[in-house]
């Protein structure tokens, strides 16, 4: 049996934290090619972000996951970290995004998401609370680890997974062929995104039930 045949079945690690692969995406506007949705939502200081703010800027949004341990794999690899870093030394903005709803077990409030993220060695511009899941839902954003890349111009240039390794294993991750360092190597010079979509793998969001 494939690993995403197993996944779709369901494993304990998964389903004991509500994370079954989600079914397909939430109901979205964003659309490759076209303008990223706009949003406003508050990071984990509590000071509203935009957007607009980063107008002529590339950038990376992050569905992440404070139980999920495909999210987990990501950070414990080193290789979500060092992609973080390596993005803003290029003047890339990355938001890592928790739309948790208050409801759900997986929801943490700013001061705790943020120390969550730097526990993790998070390095993200910001760190997003959409806690209304309104964000979310208007990418279509499945699970976590769903990754959108935006470019310059206020397109979206990039949907899907962070990579190929579908993976719970950190040491599977790091050796997998990253989506969205390559997306943005592609914009940096100037070029098209050659693989533009993939599909996203790992712990559904936790909207509001």
């Amino acid at each position: 049996m494939s690993r995403r045949s197993f996944l779709l079945l369901g494993i304990a690690t998964i389903t004991a934290m509500r994370g079954a692969l989600a079914a397909g995406p939430a109901p979205a506007i964003a659309k490759l090619g076209s303008p990223a949705p706009a949003f406003e939502v508050p990071d984990a200081s509590g000071r509203k972000r935009t957007l607009a703010e980063f107008r002529g800027k590339t950038v990376v949004l992050e569905w992440s996951s404070s139980t999920c341990p495909f999210a987990a794999a990501q950070y414990k690899s080193g290789r979500m970290q060092a992609l973080q870093r390596w993005a803003m030394a290029k003047n890339i903005v990355w938001l890592t995004v928790l739309s948790s709803h208050p409801s759900r077990s997986e929801y943490l409030p700013g001061p705790q998401a943020e120390a969550f993220n730097r526990q993790r060695g998070g390095a993200p511009s910001a760190l997003l609370i959409d806690s209304s899941g309104v964000m979310g839902r208007s990418y279509g954003a499945s699970t976590a680890d769903h990754m959108f890349v935006i470019a310059r111009n206020g397109t979206l240039a990039y949907a899907g997974s962070i990579d190929d390794s579908d993976s719970m294993d950190p040491k599977e991750v790091a050796a997998s062929r990253n989506y969205v360092r390559a997306a943005l190597q592609e914009l940096l010079a100037g070029r098209r995104v050659s693989t533009p979509s993939t599909e996203p793998f790992g712990c559904a969001v936790a909207y509001a039930g």
